[in-house]
C-alpha cells in the first residue's frame, strides 16, 4: 500500500515596503505591508508616508536627518506588520491550507474583535485613507462632514465623539434642525447625510457598528426611520433660456477676470456641460485637428476627474474660437493649460490644484453674477448654470434623456433627471412655441 506524502503548510512572509511607485499629494511615498504566499502577494497601505529625501534606499531605512523620531516611526510600522505576521503564523501553525487572502481575513477578524471605533474618529480614518489613495475630492467631503458632525456632538452632547449606537433617528433629526438654523439648504443637508449614511454602512461592513442601530430608511416599510431622500434637490430656474445666453455672448467685458469667467461659462455650455474642475485642467494636448476654414481646433478629448470617464467630442465653432483665442497667451507646450486658472510651475500636486481651483471658483462665480446683472439676465449665473443650461437646451430640442445622460457623464438617467426636472414655466412655454 502506498504511503501518502506528509504535507506541511508554509507560512506567508510579511515585509514593510516603501512604495516609490506611488506619490502622494505632498510628494511623499507611502509605506505598505506586502504579504506573500505561494508566489502571490498583496499590499495593504499603512497610512504612513515619508518624503524620499529621508529614505535611504540602499540600507532600506529612515535617514538620521529625519526631523521626527525615526525609531518611533519604524516601530509603528513594525507593529502594523506584526498583526499580519501573527495571523500568518497562526494559520501555518494550525497547518491549514491557505493563501494571502486568508491572512487578510484573519487580520480583519482580529481587528473586529478588538476595535471600538467612534463616529468622528472613523470619519477621520476614512478621509485619511482616501487622501492616501489620491481621492482628494471624496476625502474633502468626508473631512468637512466629520468636522460639522464633531461641532454638533460637542455642542449637544458635550463630548468629542460618540459611538455609532448613539446615531439614532432622533440624533439625525436634531442635527438636521441645527444645520437648518445656520442657513444650510437641502443640497448641503443631502450631502452631509448621504456621507454619514455611507460611513455608517462602511462601519457595519467592517464590524464596527451593529446593523440593528442603522437609523436610515431603506424602503417604504421603514418610514419611521430617517429618510435621506426627503431633501429637495430640484434646481428650479437654474437653466438659462437661449435668448438670455445670447445676452451673455454679446457682452464685451473689459476686466480680464470677467473675460475668462465668461469664456469658461460659454465653453462649458458648448462642450457638454463640462465641469469647471475638468475645464480648468484641460491642456493643449487635449485638443486636436485643425479646421480648414478657421484654423481652429476641431476636437476635444479628456478624462473626467470625478468618474474617470473618457470624453471625446466635436468642438462647436464658438468653443473652438474660445480655445483659439488663448493660444497666444497660454500655448507654451502641449502640457500647458488652455485656460490660465492654473500655473503648471506652481500647482504641481493634486492637493495644490484642488486648493487653487476652490479659490478660483469663488471669483469666477462672482464675476459671472456681476456680468449677469449687467446683461439683465434674471438667473444668477454660476459655472453650474452652464451645465444645467446645456442639459435643458438639449432636452427642449427633443434629445433623448439617455443621450443627455451619456453626454454629461452621469452614471444613470436618474442623476440627469435632477437637472431636467426643474424647467421653469417660461422654458416649457417656449418649448410649445416651437410647435408653431
Amino acid at each position: 500500500m502506498s504511503k501518502t506524502t506528509e504535507h506541511k503548510e508554509g507560512q506567508a512572509t510579511v515585509k514593510i515596503y516603501y512604495k516609490v511607485g506611488k506619490t502622494l499629494a505632498d510628494g511623499s511615498h507611502p509605506f505598505v505591508i506586502r504579504i506573500t504566499k505561494n508566489r502571490k502577494h498583496v499590499v495593504r497601505y499603512t497610512g504612513i508616508s515619508l518624503h524620499p529625501k529621508y529614505w535611504n534606499e540602499e540600507k532600506q531605512e529612515i535617514r538620521r536627518s529625519y526631523p521626527g523620531d525615526a525609531k518611533a516611526l519604524w516601530k509603528k510600522l513594525e507593529d502594523k506588520a506584526k498583526a499580519y505576521e501573527q495571523a500568518a503564523g497562526s494559520l501555518a501553525e494550525a497547518d491549514e491550507q491557505h493563501d494571502v487572502e486568508a491572512v487578510l481575513q484573519k487580520v480583519s477578524e482580529s481587528r473586529k474583535a478588538t476595535r471600538r471605533v467612534k463616529v468622528v474618529a472613523y470619519f477621520a480614518e476614512l478621509s485619511a485613507e482616501q487622501t492616501a489613495a489620491g481621492q482628494l475630492g471624496n476625502a474633502r467631503v468626508y473631512r468637512q462632514t466629520g468636522t460639522e458632525l464633531a461641532r454638533f456632538i460637542a455642542g449637544e452632547h458635550g463630548a468629542d465623539d460618540i459611538p455609532f449606537s448613539k446615531v439614532t433617528v432622533c440624533f439625525c433629526n436634531d442635527w438636521e434642525q441645527t444645520m437648518r438654523a445656520t442657513g444650510a439648504e437641502d443640497t448641503t443637508l443631502s450631502v452631509r447625510f448621504r456621507t454619514l449614511r455611507s460611513v455608517f454602512n462602511k462601519a457595519i461592513a467592517n464590524g464596527l457598528a451593529k446593523p440593528e442601530y442603522y437609523p436610515f430608511a431603506r424602503n417604504r416599510a421603514e418610514q419611521h426611520k430617517y429618510s435621506v431622500s426627503k431633501f429637495d434637490l430640484s434646481t428650479r430656474k437654474r437653466a438659462l433660456p437661449r435668448e438670455e445666453l445670447r445676452k451673455l455672448e454679446q457682452l464685451e467685458p473689459t476686466i480680464w477676470r470677467h473675460r475668462i469667467a465668461k469664456d469658461a461659462f460659454l465653453f462649458s455650455f458648448y462642450c457638454g456641460g463640462i465641469n469647471f474642475v475638468d475645464l480648468a485642467q484641460l491642456r493643449w494636448r487635449d485638443v486636436s485637428g485643425v479646421a480648414a476654414s478657421t484654423g481652429h481646433p476641431e476636437r476635444l478629448e479628456y478624462v473626467r476627474q470625478k468618474t474617470g470617464g473618457k470624453f471625446s467630442l466635436k468642438l462647436l465653432a464658438p468653443a473652438a474660437a474660445i480655445v483659439a483665442s488663448y493660444a497666444p497667451i497660454t500655448k507654451a507646450s502641449p502640457d500647458s493649460y488652455i485656460f490660465s486658472f492654473l500655473d503648471a510651475a506652481k500647482h504641481t500636486t493634486p492637493a495644490k490644484r484642488l486648493v487653487r481651483l476652490q479659490n478660483v471658483l469663488g471669483w469666477v462665480n462672482k464675476a459671472l453674477k456681476l456680468m449677469g446683472e449687467q446683461a439683465s439676465i434674471s438667473t444668477p449665473l454660476t459655472t453650474y448654470v452652464a451645465r444645467h443650461s446645456f442639459a435643458t437646451t438639449l432636452k427642449l430640442s427633443g434629445t433623448n434623456t439617455a443621450l443627455i445622460s451619456q453626454a454629461m457623464g452621469h452614471k444613470s438617467e436618474s442623476v440627469t433627471a435632477v437637472y431636467l426636472d426643474s424647467f421653469g414655466s417660461d422654458l416649457v412655454d417656449s418649448a410649445f412655441d416651437n410647435l408653431l
